[in-house]
């Protein structure tokens, strides 16, 4: 029998409210694409952090910014993602993450 895993984050937040949509994020997203080998996990997130500030995902963006770290991301790469992205994405969205990201990583 395999190991009992610790529920993701996402099915605390709201599993007992949308089940299914954590059913996929965790099986199809987490447990599929970001396994996929064609990409290193660090390359996963520097794309999807910055398709976060694009976008102006900024719930998205704090869990996203812990993973990049977590995926071999450093602060000031993940900082020079921001700066860039304010000439791409709009200064407003740059000023935001920053604010996410200083808040993280100061604590």
């Amino acid at each position: 029998m395999p190991a009992k895993r610790e529920p993701s984050g996402l099915r605390k937040a709201i599993g007992d409210f949308t089940p299914k949509i954590v059913d996929i994020t965790d099986d199809v997203l987490f447990g599929d694409i970001w396994e996929r080998p064609e990409l290193p996990k660090r390359d996963r997130s520097l794309i999807t952090v910055a398709s976060l500030i694009t976008a102006g995902n900024w719930e998205q963006l704090e869990a996203h910014l812990k993973i990049a770290k977590q995926n071999g991301l450093t602060e000031t790469e993940l900082k020079e993602v921001m700066i860039h992205l304010a000439f791409y994405a709009g200064w407003p969205k740059a000023l935001s993450a920053i604010n996410i990201a200083k808040r993280i990583f100061t604590h």
